[in-house]
């Protein structure tokens, strides 16, 4: 990925532990790497194509003096987030470099280094009580406003059959896309809150629920915690979730099975026709 450097901008700023940093201040040196495709901006001459690095500049500088941190980490992760959402850009490397650092030691500097990414998410979404398209659409607006997150496409919604044999009301289902900078672990954390919202109860599995919200995908990320699994690990099975989904992504693989969502509803469909 192609980027653009911005090495060891001076700020005086206030951040720091002790009492002293917060009120005289210090010096600090920041260097960025923002990453994005440059080609169109190469190719064309214009300079809207890419990014102004004397605005970015400024704006590091203002951001940083017109805050104040206690952890050099914390204004590292704020200033990342900002630059995320201010320009067009893939991802924000953000090194915070502390030279008058007050250790009572010689040194150079300390420094903290984040990185942080727009990422692609895919998420479905369920309902099969009370107002079921009020809920599905509640959780798309919840969505759209959450800090971090971006709704770029949204499938529309069907009526399905309840799935694992549980005696229920038919469900409406769909799927979106989500361009977030949450981590999946935070992204499940927002997930259940707005499912929270809506009064959603965990006592029956599969059982009928006002609003349901699964990650799918989260771009090609393959994980297995106890709280958390990426991909989904059922969706190849349920057809109501692969047809909203095929929708919206039909070409978007499956990085376990290396299927795509358009060959894994053909698939279960071949198999449905066999039983």
């Amino acid at each position: 990925m192609d980027e653009i450097r911005i090495s060891d901008l001076a700020v005086f700023a206030n951040h720091g532990v002790m009492p002293e940093e917060t009120a005289l201040g210090q010096k600090f040196l920041v260097s960025l790497s923002l990453r994005r495709d440059l080609r169109p901006a190469a190719l064309s001459g214009d300079l809207s194509r890419s990014v102004n690095y004397a605005e970015a500049c400024a704006f590091t500088s203002e951001f940083l003096r017109g805050h104040t941190f206690a952890l050099i980490e914390s204004a590292a992760e704020a200033l990342a987030a900002e630059l995320l959402e201010r320009y067009d850009i893939d991802s924000a490397a953000v090194e915070l470099k502390k030279p008058w650092a007050p250790i009572g030691l010689p040194l150079e500097c300390v420094s903290v280094r984040i990185e942080r990414a727009w990422h692609t998410a895919y998420i479905a979404l369920g309902s099969n009580l009370g107002d079921r398209e009020a809920y599905l659409d509640g959780a798309v607006a919840a969505l759209r406003s959450a800090a971090g997150c971006r709704v770029q496409r949204v499938s529309g919604f069907i009526v399905t059959e309840p799935y694992g044999g549980v005696e229920q009301g038919d469900f409406l289902n769909g799927c979106l896309e989500l361009r977030t900078r949450l981590a999946p672990r935070e992204l499940l954390e927002l997930l259940h809150s707005i499912e929270g919202a809506t009064h959603r109860e965990r006592t029956v599995r599969w059982g009928p629920r006002t609003l349901d919200l699964d990650i799918l995908y989260y771009d090609s990320l393959v994980l297995d915690s106890p709280v958390l699994t990426i991909p989904h690990p059922d969706l190849h099975n349920r057809d109501f979730v692969l047809r909203p989904l095929a929708e919206i992504a039909p070409q978007h693989r499956h990085p376990l099975l290396n299927r795509t969502t358009a060959q894994l509803l053909a698939d279960l469909g071949l198999r449905d026709t066999d039983m």
